[in-house]
C-alpha cells in the first residue's frame, strides 16, 4: 500500500507540472510582483495592470509588491513565496535576478499556479515552470540605442556603458545588444560598463568619475531609468549637455525633460504599461484555462526631441 501511495504521488506531482497551464483557481488574488515599487517604470506597469484587471472584470483581485530597490533580491523571492503559500489565482512577475527566482516560481508550478514573467527573463531551463513571457525585446532595444549613438558619434572614438545590475536578464540582453552592435558596426572604444545598482545618485557618481577620466568622451549610453537620470544630471552638472552624445533607456518625466533641453540625445521606452496591461489579461487567460503566447514582445521606441511630442511617442512615455 506504501508504494501504491507514493506511485499515486508522483503522478499527482507529474500532473501537476503538465497541467500548471490550466490552473484549477478560481477568481483569487493576482500577485503582481516587481524589482523595486520605487520607480515610475513600475508604477507604470502598475497602472497597466491596475487598467487590465478593471477591463477584464471576473471577480479577481489584484495585489502590487516590490522590493525597496532592485538589489533587494531575496526580498522579492521571500514575496514570491508567500504569495505561491497565500495559495493566489496567479502571479504576474518582473525577476531581479534569472537565477534567484527559479526555486520561487518552481515552487507556483507545483502548486498549480499559473506564472506570467513580465521585463527579464529567468534562467535557461526555468521554461517549464512559467507559461507566458512578456517583454520588451531587450537585445532589440540595445542594438536600438547603439544605433542611435552611433547616428551621432560616428564610428570612431570613445564611448561609456552605465548600466544598472550585473547578471539581471533585461541587463544581459539590453548591454549585450548594444556592446555587440558596437562592435560589429564601429571602431568605437567602450569605457565600462560601470553597475549603478539601479541607484540613481550611485550613476551620478560614476558619471562624473568617467567623464573627468575621459575628457575624449565622445558618446555615453545610460542602460534604465535610474541610472539614465543619474547620468544626465552628471552631464548636466559638468557642464557637458549637448557637448557629448548620451542616450538614455526609459521614458519618466526626467528622462523627457533631459531630451527637450538637448542632454540626452534619444531615449529608448519601454512599453512598461503594456506589461502590466498584457501581464494580467494573460495571467487571467490562463486562470480560465485559455491557451496564451509563450512569448510577447511588448515593444520599444527611439524617442528623440524630434519626435516626443508625436503619437509614437506619447503612447509610451509616462
Amino acid at each position: 500500500m506504501k508504494k501504491i501511495a507514493r506511485a499515486l504521488l508522483a503522478s499527482a506531482v507529474l500532473f501537476g507540472g503538465a497541467a500548471v497551464a490550466q490552473s484549477t483557481a478560481q477568481a483569487g488574488e493576482i500577485a503582481v510582483i516587481v524589482k523595486t515599487v520605487n520607480s515610475t517604470f513600475w508604477q507604470n506597469v502598475q497602472k497597466g495592470a491596475d487598467a487590465a484587471l478593471k477591463e477584464a472584470g471576473g471577480g479577481n483581485t489584484l495585489t502590487f509588491q516590490g522590493p525597496a530597490s532592485e538589489s533587494a533580491i531575496a526580498d522579492e523571492v521571500n514575496m514570491v513565496e508567500n504569495a505561491v503559500n497565500r495559495g493566489v489565482a496567479g502571479i504576474v512577475l518582473a525577476p531581479s535576478d534569472p537565477d534567484a527566482l527559479v526555486p520561487a516560481v518552481k515552487k507556483a508550478w507545483e502548486a498549480r499556479i499559473p506564472v506570467v514573467i513580465i521585463d527579464s527573463l529567468l534562467a535557461k531551463g526555468a521554461e517549464q515552470y512559467y507559461q507566458s513571457y512578456l517583454a520588451t525585446d531587450n537585445r532589440n532595444a540595445g542594438e536600438l540605442a547603439a544605433k542611435a549613438l552611433i547616428d551621432k558619434v560616428g564610428t570612431e572614438g570613445k564611448i561609456a556603458v552605465m548600466s544598472y545590475v550585473a547578471g539581471a536578464g533585461s541587463e544581459i540582453g539590453r548591454v549585450g545588444g548594444f556592446t555587440d552592435y558596437i562592435k560589429a558596426h564601429s571602431k568605437l572604444q567602450i569605457v565600462g560598463p560601470f553597475y549603478s545598482q539601479s541607484q540613481m545618485a550611485t550613476a551620478l557618481n560614476q558619471t562624473t568619475d568617467v567623464l573627468a577620466a575621459n575628457p575624449d568622451l565622445k558618446g555615453i549610453f545610460g542602460a534604465n531609468e535610474p541610472t539614465a537620470i543619474g547620468m544626465a544630471r552628471a552631464i548636466k552638472q559638468a557642464g557637458k549637455s549637448g557637448k557629448i552624445v548620451a542616450v538614455g533607456f526609459d521614458g519618466n518625466q526626467d528622462l523627457q525633460e533631459f531630451v527637450k533641453d538637448g542632454t540626452l540625445a534619444a531615449i529608448i521606452v519601454q512599453g512598461s504599461f503594456q506589461m502590466g496591461d498584457l501581464g494580467v489579461k494573460t495571467v487571467s487567460k490562463l486562470i480560465k484555462k485559455e491557451k496564451v503566447d509563450k512569448f510577447v514582445d511588448t515593444g520599444a521606441v527611439v524617442v528623440t526631441k524630434a519626435n516626443i511630442d508625436q503619437p509614437e511617442a506619447k503612447n509610451v512615455l509616462y
